[in-house]
């Protein structure tokens, strides 16, 4: 293809080409600019998504760089130029070929990744439609940097056989001095492929550590609890321990209450009130329907749980609280005992007491350690 572009310069003086490779660059710049670009921009300004919007902002400035910088390197291989400068012709490509074709690689390369990571960040803004997670942009990053590297040592032609078996010596090394930090980043690999948790999860931890997953990163990933602490949790430890997470498959969750009636209370009414109670509570669904289950018979009551559903597990303590509070409220309305324990204090005359004490301690010397009436007796009822 180049031998083909360098054709058309073919017969023409070196002032001629330099002029003509120039105005052809300048111009094919500006068309990209002005021309193209525009068009593109008025095409995607119609379109429903902004996906398309991202890519062509991305890409705007290496099209218009590369526009410029490819007539720069065309212009150090055409012969005529390269036989009337004064520089070696190795001396020009080190100092106005290469270069430009340098600038060209890193400017695709950031534009590259520039592209990737907002595609991914505006798919997590729309709600995590497609369940990306930010480490796939940390792995984009890394993945961009080892190929723009490696094309610019190819580029400057060093041979990079021997640094791949020093890379290799070294990453034994690195591997051995920072296992940790390895292990991190290949647990943020296999928790975002495992679909464990994406952004805005509320999830457990298997030592009671709770809340929302705000940020997924290369080494950690950074919890806000209800408290409004932030605690930054290894992706390893992550990996290798127990994961709850209340956010999936669906963000709904149920909600227990358990309460008691006093025997003999009428249970179909108070199941009814129950019920009543729950629909009236705004932060409870209605669908599904709460209902109430008699759990089993107690020492001092009928145990009975309230089961409702609300939406999202950040509810749930205020669901909680609303409903204890209306049950409390409602049962005492309708006359419906809760029951708790009772004690009867029975309190004796204390004279009366030592008199009892006496006589039974004269009529009984025989009986060597039995108690003593104590002055105060209690009785334990429910």
């Amino acid at each position: 293809m180049l031998s083909s572009l360098l054709g058309l310069f073919e017969g023409l003086t070196a002032l001629e080409a330099t002029v003509a490779v120039l105005v052809v660059s300048v111009a094919a710049a500006v068309a990209m600019e002005f021309v193209i670009l525009r068009i593109a921009y008025r095409y995607v300004s119609n379109t429903a998504t902004e996906y398309d919007n991202i890519v062509i902002s991305s890409l705007r400035a290496p099209l218009v760089i590369t526009a410029a910088l490819v007539g720069i390197y065309v212009l150090t291989q055409i012969p005529a130029v390269r036989a009337s400068v004064l520089l070696d012709p190795q001396v020009l490509d080190d100092l106005l070929g290469r270069p430009s074709l340098s600038v060209i690689i890193l400017v695709w390369a950031y534009a590259a990744n520039n592209v990737v990571n907002r595609l991914v960040a505006a798919v997590n803004e729309e709600g995590n439609r497609f369940d990306f997670a930010p480490v796939f942009s940390n792995v984009w990053t890394l993945a961009v940097l080892v190929g723009a590297l490696g094309t610019l040592l190819w580029l400057w032609g060093i041979e990079i056989t021997p640094l791949l078996g020093a890379a290799g010596v070294a990453g034994i090394a690195v591997g051995f001095a920072a296992k940790d930090t390895v292990a991190n980043f290949f647990g943020g690999i296999a928790l975002y492929f495992d679909d464990t948790y994406k952004l805005g999860d509320y999830i457990v931890l298997e030592d009671g550590t709770a809340g929302t997953v705000i940020k997924v990163g290369v080494r950690s990933t950074t919890l806000l609890t209800r408290d409004e602490v932030m605690v930054t949790v290894p992706n390893a430890a992550l990996n290798a321990s127990k994961v709850t997470n209340e956010s999936a498959p669906q963000s709904r969750r149920r909600v227990r209450v358990p309460v008691g009636v006093a025997y003999g209370t009428d249970i179909d009414a108070f199941e009814e009130l129950a019920v009543e109670i729950a629909l009236s509570e705004s932060l409870v669904l209605d669908s599904p329907k709460p209902r109430a289950r008699f759990r089993s018979f107690g020492d001092s009551a009928l145990q009975y749980e309230l089961l409702c559903w609300v939406n999202g597990p950040t509810r749930r303590r205020r669901a909680q609280h609303e409903l204890n509070r209306a049950l409390y409220k409602g049962l005492n309305a309708a006359g419906i005992e809760i029951p708790y324990p009772k004690r009867d204090v029975t309190v004796r005359d204390a004279s009366e007491s030592e008199r009892d004490g006496t006589q039974e301690h004269s009529g009984s010397a025989s009986r060597a350690g039995d108690p003593i009436e104590e002055g105060i007796d209690t009785e334990e009822r429910v």
